[in-house]
């Protein structure tokens, strides 16, 4: 095995090898850490290891000798690994590699010198098209939490109700658990995953998604947005905020714009708006980011985060830890 950051591995079923060559605008800790995801790690080589679909992956990026911006995405992973067709067409997929992120760049930069700051500081980031219930779930998870403490949350969670799927450095791995298995499971048998409230959210989400095999929610890309956005909102669990992310990062539905107390400061801080007035910032997104809204919030997002630990001097001047919102306000946010 070429990868060192897989070569110790016991995992099920052989992993193989998938190239993309020449691929622009990607950047492994743009796109792993930007908290769209959680189940991806940094590896000591680089690269980044994860569990998607209940297979193990190692991805890592090489930059070309040309110095033209491009580079070769080498995915190792069990994941489909006797049907190539199909393994090419989901990492292509599943890393929006159709997608054109140079244009978009150039749309949402045009006349926006703070979209300028975030896109130089977070140029690679791409749209992961995640699976859709590990989505759901794993963002409710996310409401009044940190990013550590979201993924220990849910590294629990697939420990003690998903499936083994192998050990990676002597390590155990394990699939998210499935809608079925969360299903069955009531607030008290999820208590050691430490989720808190949102134990109940969770459990009763999947019953009523299990109700349908959901059906509902795979069929999600396809609904109008309207008739999606009721859906996920008529579930335990899920406010305007969690239903936005789950649109973005698992439906293709760019032009959602999720907004919590966090995004509130950004947008405060860096565009001099009023924290309580969301509408304005929705509609403010809807003008200027128009049909590619998430991508811009993650540029933002991004931007802000490395902002903290590159330059605590400007993001102090910010603001942006400043705590103006009651609890109240963020639960009802997300």
């Amino acid at each position: 095995m070429e990868n060192g950051a897989v070569s110790e591995s016991n995992m099920t079923g052989t992993l193989v090898k998938t190239v993309f060559k020449n691929v622009m605008d990607f950047d492994l800790e743009d796109i792993f850490e930007c908290g769209q995801c959680f189940r991806w790690r940094r590896q000591p080589d680089g690269s980044y290891s994860g569990i998607v679909e209940g297979s193990f992956a190692n991805v890592s990026y090489i930059a070309g000798e040309d110095s033209d911006g491009t580079g070769d995405v080498k995915i190792w992973s069990n994941l489909f690994a006797s049907d190539r067709e199909r393994r090419d067409r989901y990492w292509r997929n599943y890393f929006d590699l159709d997608r054109n992120y140079t244009r978009i760049k150039r749309i949402l930069t045009t006349e926006d010198s703070v979209m300028r700051k975030a896109v130089r500081t977070g140029g690679g980031i791409r749209i992961l098209n995640q699976n859709k219930w590990e989505t759901l779930i794993s963002f409710i998870i996310s409401q009044n939490n940190n990013i550590p403490r979201i993924q220990g949350c849910i590294e629990i969670l697939c420990r003690e109700h998903g499936r083994n799927i192998g050990l990676l450095h002597g390590e155990p791995l394990y699939s998210f658990p499935s809608v079925d298995r969360l299903s069955v499971l009531n607030e008290d048998d999820l208590d050691v995953c430490r989720l808190g409230y949102r134990a109940r959210y969770i459990s009763q989400a999947a019953r009523i998604v299990a109700m349908d095999g959901g059906m509902v929610l795979e069929d999600g890309e396809s609904m109008p947005k309207a008739a999606l956005e009721e859906y996920l909102l008529s579930l335990p669990g899920v406010g305007p905020k969690v239903a936005n992310c789950v649109m973005l990062f698992s439906m293709k539905k760019a032009e959602v714009f999720p907004i919590d107390v966090w995004m509130r400061r950004v947008m405060a801080g860096l565009y001099g708006m009023s924290e309580r007035n969301l509408s304005g910032m929705q509609d403010y997104a809807k003008r200027n980011f128009g049909e590619y809204g998430g991508i811009a919030q993650q540029y933002l997002f991004n931007y802000v985060r490395k902002l903290k630990r590159d330059d605590p001097t400007t993001y102090a001047r910010l603001g942006l830890d400043s705590p103006s919102m009651e609890d109240r306000d963020e639960k009802r946010m997300i």
